[in-house]
């Protein structure tokens, strides 16, 4: 085998500058001798499968992303015929059939029939047709995410909420897969057993390969070798498929060694002349037949048929020296016209994919910029549930990225829309458990309410009503369904009470409408003592007070006022009152003071001291009582009595601090008329 590939690298060196196959794409020929190069058809990238969508992957939240999309058709569009590919590669399919295209090609029409139709595959010796089986799995899932979307909608019309979903598991779908992975592994098993078949196709084309090299290099015997040489050819072409790596080197070798063999056979012209001919019939009409694609409508398909006119081509033998340019120029021009159909498809795919992923990546960033933060009630994210919708709707409208970039665009938005229904989820859970909470506080109020309703302690049983009715407006919303059962139990309780409250209470208004009449006749009495200034007020005033408190209770939103104003009116009599007193009693000393000059002359030097020390003493006082006033706080009502009574032993000691001042004054003054 090692002398062979020497061998054969040899013959190609020798052979360079006249047997070089020519690149279609390019289409630049680098053949300048008479050996017909044969060209091979390029197989289109097979476009992947649609990946299954699993049941997780619908109706999660309103309506998450259900069908995972398939990847794109291809990524690059296919290299022109005419480059060495694998011979025994299969074409590409076109994108995935629509449901017309389905029942054009009489392929099952529901869900039911896709199942069936792929457990007989399944339960059959071979693996299918892969193109089949692959549209069976479009198909499928296509009906089934209809079957979900429709159950979705169908839940929500009947008031059902979309958090709250969860979709049915499709039995089907068990089936379906069940049966799909028993057609997966039957065709892993025909691939490994079909690569075994190529190594052992590939070990027969080079001992064969490796006896036309001896013919070809023998001369004398080449008329002898004919019949073998014309055996070798019909076992070569009875080989099919060998690895795609070494498809090009065998097919090249293979030409190269056939066409020294035909230079050297010396047997009759008519013989070879006959086989020439025969050759050159068989390629003209492959010539004719790939001229005629050019018209062919569907660019796949006659890619797909030059595939085949190529395959025979290599086939074929050679022509006569003279035509070989000529024949293989036509084949070539016409396989031109074909590549640049099908690049020109697949351009215009690609071109289609980078918008389609624009678009699809558009939707993404206007999906991943929606803001969550603020939305507090359940009508913000049912706004924005709606718009989500709206673009996973517009989503579906939009065809496939590119093949690199499907499937990570599909995770990116799927994985924002994943995002905010699951933010959405957790929303909804803390309202339902805050909602949960407050109809727990509502429903202790509700029986506090009932525990009451029936009491006769009318204040203090209205007061904690009071109290409850302004609890349940501090508490928040509860469930709907019980919102309006809880309030109308709660209201009827309190309006129970205080209706009875009302019935019994009837009289003690009238009884306090009474007293009011005959406190506000006091407040006018204390008025008009304020105003005659009669000499026996402070007895009358007392009298008056006396009967202020005898009198029961006014109406409770007139008791302030009242008392406000009796309050001030008393205040202003006994402030006249004190007035007069302190007069009466600097009259009184004064006339003591004669008494004791003419009873003790020179004894107002020691009165006066011993009241300037008490001056003194109570002015000291007076200042600590202020200083006291400066550190006390006024936070409680304990607090606010205590100062209040600091600052009224203040003013009665400013009073006293006043007349003894007056005292001192008028002792000043007596002794100044002693002398």
């Amino acid at each position: 085998m090692d002398s062979l590939e020497t061998n054969e690298t040899t013959a190609l060196e020798q052979s360079a500058e006249k047997e070089a196959p020519t690149n279609l794409a390019s289409e630049t020929p680098v053949n300048d001798t008479p050996s017909e190069p044969v060209p091979t058809a390029e197989q289109p990238a097979e476009a992947p499968s649609e990946p299954a969508p699993t049941t997780d992957d619908v109706a999660e939240e309103a309506t998450p992303v259900a069908e995972e999309e398939a990847p794109a058709a291809t990524e690059e569009a296919p290299a022109t015929v005419g480059e060495e590919t694998p011979e025994e590669e299969t074409p590409a399919t076109e994108e995935e059939a629509s449901a017309t295209e389905a029942e054009e090609a009489h392929l099952p029409l529901n869900k039911e029939e896709v199942v069936a139709r792929i457990k007989e595959i399944a339960s059959g010796e071979d693996a299918g047709d892969k193109s089949e089986v692959d549209q069976l799995k479009v198909l499928f899932y296509k009906y089934h995410n209809a079957e979900v979307q429709e159950a979705f909608r169908r839940y929500l019309d009947e008031g059902g909420e979309a958090d709250k979903y969860i979709p049915q598991i499709d039995p089907l779908e068990a089936e379906f897969r069940a049966a799909m992975q028993i057609v997966r592994e039957r065709r892993a098993a025909q691939q490994e057993a079909l690569e075994e078949q190529k190594q052992k196709n590939l070990e027969r084309k080079l001992a064969i390969l490796e006896r036309i090299q001896q013919m070809a290099s023998t001369p004398e015997e080449a008329n002898q070798t004919f019949n073998e040489f014309k055996a070798l050819q019909a076992e070569w072409k009875e080989i099919k498929a060998v690895p795609a790596e070494r498809a090009t080197e065998l097919w090249k070798n293979y030409q190269l060694y056939v066409e020294k063999f035909y230079d050297l056979l010396k047997l009759g012209h008519e013989l070879r002349d006959y086989d020439f001919r025969k050759n050159l019939e068989i390629k003209t009409r492959l010539c004719e037949q790939a001229e005629a694609l050019a018209e062919v409508p569907d660019v796949i398909q006659a890619f797909n048929q030059l595939q085949g006119l190529h395959q025979e081509w290599k086939e074929t033998g050679p022509v006569a020296k003279e035509l070989r340019d000529e024949i293989w120029n036509r084949f070539k021009a016409a396989s031109t016209v074909v590549n640049k159909r099908h690049q020109a498809h697949f351009e215009a795919l690609k071109a289609q994919e980078e918008e389609n992923l624009a678009a699809k990546t558009a939707l993404c960033e206007e999906l991943e910029g929606m803001a969550t933060e603020g939305l507090k009630s359940f009508a913000d994210w049912d706004s924005i549930t709606q718009k989500i919708i709206a673009l996973q709707a517009k989503w579906k409208t939009i065809g496939y990225a590119p093949q690199k970039m499907n499937t990570q665009i599909f995770e990116r938005f799927r994985t924002a829309c994943d995002a905010f229904f699951e933010k959405k989820s957790q929303f909804f859970q803390r309202q339902k458990e805050e909602l949960n909470a407050n109809l727990a506080r509502k429903k202790e109020l509700v029986e506090k309410a009932e525990a009451l309703k029936d009491s006769t302690e009318w204040r203090k049983t209205g007061d904690a009503l009071i109290q409850l009715q302004k609890q349940w407006k501090e508490i928040g919303a509860v469930p709907r369904k019980y919102s309006e059962t809880l309030w109308k139990r709660f209201i009827a309780a309190c309006d129970q009470f205080f209706e009875a409250k009302q019935a019994a209470t009837a009289g003690q208004r009238e009884e306090e409408q009474g007293n009011l009449q005959q406190k506000q006749g006091i407040i006018e009495q204390l008025k008009a003592l304020a105003s005659e200034g009669a000499e026996d007020v402070l007895q009358k005033v007392r009298e008056l007070q006396q009967q202020w408190n005898e009198v029961g209770h006014v109406p409770f939103r007139d008791k302030d006022r009242l008392y406000k104003e009796y309050r001030e009116i008393c205040d202003k009599l006994y402030g006249a009152l004190n007035a007069t007193q302190a007069r009466r009693r600097l009259n009184n000393f004064r006339n003591s003071l004669a008494q004791k000059i003419e009873k003790e002359a020179g004894s107002l030097e020691g009165e006066r001291n011993r009241m300037m020390r008490a001056y003194e003493r109570m002015r000291d006082e007076i200042k600590t009582y202020e200083n006291n006033l400066g550190f006390l706080t006024t936070s409680s009502k304990k607090g606010n009595a205590m100062v209040d009574a600091m600052k009224k032993k203040v003013e009665k000691l400013r009073e006293e601090l006043h007349l003894l001042g007056e005292k001192i004054k008028a002792v000043d003054e007596e002794m100044q008329s002693e002398k």
